[in-house]
């Protein structure tokens, strides 16, 4: 028993720790711009309340089945904080500029680890509370409670700080965005009106297709460029396709990269329709194509001051401004398909941001399917900053 109850206590220990790790670095380093961040870390460290109960009285049971879901539940809970303490590391990384609610990749794990958390604890506190022989259920009915009161007070007072910080955040300009100028008095251009090239760009795109709802595949693609120079690898997973893509280009010199093949060299006709957010501009947000778009009003992206706009496309352009969209259709064509894309506007006069998807039949994509849908984000960040592109390694 004595073994049991140290084993426990090293558990919660830990447990404590991670919540500490986790609260802190929201207390020292979360700062999106609000009236309450400090609060908002604060609140984040509310779970040190609960977490430090089961040292003090650890949630020891009789049984050896009991004993050994326990320690799992512990174990659980920490493991549940992990990706948690990753989400509002990442943001913290980015400047700490976007809210940690409605986060769901931060407050889905945060959530469920502080369930696990309090349900851990309630079980010594319980026990203490209630120190007689043969009353399990009213121990567990007892460390249910708690659980729940306990989860929903720290949730409920987090959520409601985060929330609040988040609602003064919604009409006020960041000090600076990855997305483009934050001053307030900027004049942005109308959907129709000359866009600006960026000089250089941080760019990301997503692509995933469905077939009547049933998932197809994705396509997550990172790179930057400079000026007509550019440099990109996509991960590519479909259910009979599954590997690593790339394009590059420096000059006059151009290399491609397959699965199983590495990078080779390639000619530069063969990539000159990928350079990604060029190629959107010169497709899909043509001028002749945003003659009609339509002004979806102003909003804020990151901090940034953002013109939203909406313009139709067909498959062909969808294609032609995407041609990553073939490892997903495969030699599908979409001639019949219809859709729309969003894009944003900024400051600077140029896109950093586009979303959006077309549909059609899906004959060739999915066996005996009737409806697919190819949805796809784009972003162009921290444009106009410095950027070097490198020869691939062959």
């Amino acid at each position: 028993m004595r073994v049991r109850q140290f084993e426990l206590r090293l558990l919660a220990v830990a447990l404590t720790i991670l919540w500490t790790a986790s609260g802190g670095i929201v207390v020292v380093a979360y700062r999106p711009g609000g009236p309450v961040d400090l609060l908002v870390g604060l609140a984040a460290s509310l779970p040190l309340l609960v977490c430090v109960a089961p040292i003090v009285w650890p949630p020891l049971t009789r049984s050896d089945r009991g004993s050994a879901g326990v320690f799992w539940l512990g174990l659980g809970a920490g493991l549940l904080l992990l990706p948690s303490m990753a989400g509002v590391v990442g943001q913290v990384l980015q400047g700490g500029s976007e809210p940690l609610l409605p986060s769901l990749e931060v407050m889905y794990p945060w959530a469920l680890a502080l369930l696990a958390t309090s349900l851990f604890a309630g079980l010594g506190i319980s026990r203490r509370l209630i120190p007689e022989v043969g009353v399990g259920r009213r121990r567990l009915a007892a460390s249910i409670l708690f659980t729940v009161a306990a989860t929903s007070i720290i949730g409920g007072i987090f959520a409601g700080v985060s929330l609040a910080d988040n609602a003064a955040l919604r009409d006020r300009p960041a000090a600076n965005s990855k997305f483009g100028p934050t001053a307030a008095d900027l004049v942005l251009p109308d959907c129709n009106r000359a866009l600006a090239v960026a000089a250089t760009a941080q760019l990301e795109l997503d692509l995933w297709a469905d077939v009547d709802t049933r998932a197809v595949g994705t396509v997550s693609l990172t790179g930057s460029r400079s000026g007509s120079d550019f440099s990109w690898t996509a991960q590519v997973v479909r259910s009979d396709l599954f590997g690593q893509y790339g394009g590059a280009r420096i000059g006059s010199s151009a290399w491609s990269l397959a699965p199983g093949a590495g990078w080779v060299s390639a000619a530069p006709a063969e990539i000159d329709g990928q350079v990604l957010d060029l190629t959107v501009g010169a497709q899909a947000l043509s001028p002749e194509n945003r003659a009609t778009a339509e002004n979806r009003g102003l909003e804020y992206v990151d901090g940034a001051r953002a013109r939203h706009c909406r313009v139709a496309v067909d498959g062909p352009t969808f294609a032609a401004s995407f041609p990553q969209e073939a490892w997903l259709a495969g030699d599908t064509k979409l001639s019949s398909w219809r859709g729309e894309l969003d894009f944003w506007v900024f400051g600077d006069s140029e896109v950093g941001m586009v979303s959006g998807s077309v549909n059609g039949p899906a004959v060739g994509i999915l066996p005996h399917g009737l409806q697919a849908t190819i949805q796809v984000r784009m972003t162009a960040t921290n444009r106009e900053v410095a950027v070097s592109i490198s020869p691939p390694r062959t």
